[in-house]
């Protein structure tokens, strides 16, 4: 008996280093559902990020046009030759924001002595031009942050998924062999977790970075709020200096 259990032991071991742990062993080795699981987290982990780049790249592009156009408004000349120059093909958000109330503003050119409600009513419709225009550039810039979310979210899950169902395998193939050594349990508990292990691999990036970019994007919404209200405080006082 004891020479049984010793060469049973022999074999599991042999059988357990004959079987290969690294990354691509375990997803080869894998049933076909595991394998799915894995290959939707890798991907899903790709394309995180490809967005994180993406938006920072963006962020620090448009923060620096942000400062340009700024900089050129508040030097002091005159806006509709900074309209002139820049309203046509606007670069960035602010700027996109500027130009469509310029071109309100220009659309229904106030007189002097003009009647208050029509004054009224052209100021409402700027700020609503640049609130939908503000709406509209934030929107396309906070485009695919709803990704980095879900991935954050699901992507445990996903890889928890993966390890229920490789450790059901592994559960079936003690039943099928009746044989509980390493060599039979180690493999199918072993692709199951790298399949957890992908789960996080996808999720902690995108969680880390959906919150640093909302922060930034919360920033520069403000920034682009903030100009709208000043422009709109300047139209103001001009409406009202020729009332």
């Amino acid at each position: 008996m004891e020479s049984q259990a010793v060469e049973t032991l022999a074999l599991g071991g042999a059988a357990a280093a004959a079987h290969s742990f690294s990354a691509w062993s375990l997803f080869l080795n894998a049933d076909w559902v595991v394998k799915s699981v894995m290959i939707l987290l890798l991907l899903a982990s790709i394309w995180c990020w490809a967005i994180i780049f993406e938006k920072l790249i963006s962020l620090r592009r448009l923060n620096r046009l942000a400062d340009g156009f700024e900089e050129a408004f508040w030097s002091g000349g005159a806006v509709d030759e900074l309209y002139d120059r820049s309203g046509n093909r606007p670069r960035d958000p602010m700027t996109a924001v500027f130009a469509a109330a310029m071109r309100e503003w220009r659309r229904v050119p106030v007189r002097e002595g003009e009647d208050i409600e029509a004054t009224e009513a052209l100021e409402n419709r700027i700020e609503r031009v640049m609130q939908l225009t503000a709406n509209r550039e934030l929107d396309h810039v906070e485009r695919y942050m709803t990704f980095l979310a879900s991935t954050g979210a699901t992507a445990p899950f996903i890889g928890l998924f993966g390890t229920v169902w490789g450790i059901m395998n592994s559960f079936a193939a003690i039943g099928a062999t009746k044989n509980t050594s390493l060599a039979v349990v180690a493999p199918g508990i072993a692709e199951a977790l790298f399949a957890t292990a992908l789960g996080l691999l996808a999720a902690i990036p995108a969680v880390l970075a959906y919150n640093k970019l909302s922060r930034d994007l919360d920033r520069y919404a403000s920034r682009i709020n903030g100009f709208v209200g000043e422009f709109m405080a300047i139209l103001s006082r001009q409406l009202e200096d020729k009332r």
